[in-house]
């Protein structure tokens, strides 16, 4: 069942829901107007994510692309998703992005901050100009963006932490996978686990490692920091980025090492099957851009008060609920999902 209303949106997470993810706080100053002729012309919403190359990402554009077709039939106007994400991580590029959606008559800018620091200034002068910003997946909270949709990111940490401290029995060295180190969410979620890893006085932080957001430059951190510390027994992963890869399945034994994981897509249940990370918490990254789009219209088009803080909730998968999680995926378009999975309880 395609998802096509928020209380469809929020009847399916109640399903997989973890609780108690909450909303998060930041300041924002007003946004100066809507959109320019959005009854008359549609929308056009200029979509910048932090990379091209990331699954997580391009999902996002699924669902948005999907929320774009069944909002322009429902109300009637054109709706168009203009992907501007740059190819690799970087925070000015993506400032350099909002200006030309602005330039380029974008009536909304929808954005994954690399680099709150550089986007800022470009998120309020895009307001200013007529041109309203939300965020998804990683904020510029200090900024004049009009809502923010994602998960509590220092919540998200917190919970990863007491994933793996269960799988590694309270006990033993972990290290920590961070990917950017400027990206805002990521800072907060390593934030999360390391004071929740405070609780575990048998357990030690070997170090937090931070890599270029590819599968395979993740991979070959993992990797490295194996052989340079063999006493690592699990990782705490802020975001999946070595999961896309099969490497770490031949690489790391999973009798030796555990890794708890943000996020769950097709390439990465593997990883849940064979036992390497039993517990990955998933983002339902389609609804980063599904959720968004339908936000954005009941803004813009329909003149609907959004709260400014949109909370997404995680998805606690294991090997008990990996056929479900499974359908989900290729509910939302997927089509990776290995058909073994499918067939799951």
């Amino acid at each position: 069942m395609r998802i096509t209303s928020k209380a469809g949106t929020l009847a399916l997470i109640a399903l997989f829901v973890l609780a108690g993810c909450g909303g998060q706080t930041g300041q924002q100053a007003p946004a100066q107007s809507s959109a320019p002729a959005a009854k008359a012309g549609g929308l056009k919403i200029a979509m910048i994510a932090k990379s091209s190359t990331n699954p997580v990402f391009l999902s996002a554009r699924t669902g948005a692309e999907v929320a774009a077709k069944e909002l322009s039939q429902k109300h009637g106007i054109p709706i168009e998703i203009v992907w501007l994400t740059p190819p690799a991580e970087d925070g000015q590029v993506q400032a350099q992005r909002i200006a030309q959606a602005v330039n380029e008559g974008a009536n909304v800018v929808l954005i994954s901050c690399s680099d709150a620091g550089k986007v800022t200034g470009a998120i309020n002068d895009a307001a200013a100009r007529g041109v309203p910003v939300m965020t998804f997946d990683s904020d510029a909270p200090q900024s004049n963006r009009f809502a923010f949709y994602g998960v509590d990111d220092v919540k998200t940490g917190t919970m990863v932490m007491q994933e793996l401290a269960k799988q590694m029995g309270e006990k033993g060295s972990f290290a920590i996978l961070a990917g950017n180190q400027n990206a805002p969410n990521l800072r907060k979620r390593v934030e999360g686990v390391k004071q929740e890893a405070a609780k575990y006085p048998n357990m030690k932080i070997v170090d937090t490692f931070y890599h270029p957001e590819t599968p395979q430059d993740a991979a070959a951190e993992v990797i490295r920091v194996q052989n340079a510390y063999p006493q690592v027994q699990g990782w705490a992963m802020v975001g999946g980025w070595p999961l896309f890869t099969p490497t770490l399945l031949t690489d790391l034994d999973p009798k030796k090492v555990k890794i708890v994981s943000v996020d769950a897509l097709p390439a990465e249940l593997a990883y849940v099957e064979k036992g390497l990370a039993p517990v990955l918490l998933a983002q339902p990254t389609y609804l980063w851009g599904h959720v968004s789009v339908t936000k954005i219209v009941e803004k813009i088009h329909l003149k609907q008060d959004v709260p400014t803080i949109i909370p997404m909730e995680l998805v606690r998968v294991s090997k008990d609920n990996l056929g479900t999680w499974a359908r989900q995926l290729k509910e939302w378009g997927f089509t990776d999902v290995p058909e073994s999975y499918l067939k799951m309880p």
